[in-house]
């Protein structure tokens, strides 16, 4: 009797990691993937990876649309990740903030990142390991609830972060300048002989 082994996943951020950054955006016409990321995405499909998107969403708290409208978000990226043979587990958001203007989602949260429990949660509803996972996103909030959760993360610094707030759970395990990058680095985990120009390290995060 063979015991199932819980899969490793690639955890992306949505906005400016894997899709282009519209603000409080969920027409799903405008919802395109970054430059470079459908290289990416054949990477991780061969190498065996599953994807999964992990995603702030105040824009329900604010009332710029509502939870219903991130349906159509998840059936557009399934749809751009479909031709491309990923298998795409879902979009895992957090629709709350503290400051919000709709008294429903105006809360703290343990799912709004930096904090992890949009992972956790993942964890426990499709099997993963988090600790062969790993966590990619453009800011360093990102990159801290990755590090909670336990996953490997890697910094895309591709002008997303730009206050550069240090802390214990920042410290990417690499960073790299976009998502084929990230891909690249991930697949050939753990690096052999260094990185070369794949990866490089970050004066900013010192």
């Amino acid at each position: 009797m063979s015991i199932a082994i819980p899969a490793p996943v690639v955890f992306l951020d949505k906005d400016g990691t894997l899709i282009t950054n519209v603000p409080y955006n969920v027409d799903p016409e405008q919802i395109t993937l970054v430059s470079g990321a459908e290289d990416a995405l054949v990477m991780l499909r061969t190498a065996g990876f599953d994807v999964a998107v992990v995603s702030n969403q105040p824009g329900v708290a604010f009332g710029q649309f509502s939870e219903n409208a991130l349906d159509a978000v998840q059936h557009r990226i399934a749809e751009l990740l479909a031709p491309l043979g990923v298998r795409f587990r879902g979009l895992y958001y957090c629709p709350h903030h503290p400051h919000g203007s709709v008294s429903r989602y105006a809360v703290e949260c343990n799912c709004r990142k930096p904090r992890c429990g949009l992972l956790m949660r993942a964890r426990l509803e499709l099997d993963v390991d988090l600790s062969r996972s790993w966590m990619v996103g453009d800011i360093l909030d990102d990159v801290e609830a990755g590090e909670r959760a336990g996953c490997r993360t890697i910094l895309v610094d591709a002008g997303g972060e730009t206050e550069w707030v240090g802390g214990p759970f920042r410290h990417p395990d690499l960073v790299v300048s976009n998502l084929a990058a990230a891909a690249r680095a991930i697949v050939t985990w753990p690096p052999a002989g260094g990185w070369g120009t794949a990866a490089v390290p970050n004066e900013r995060l010192a």
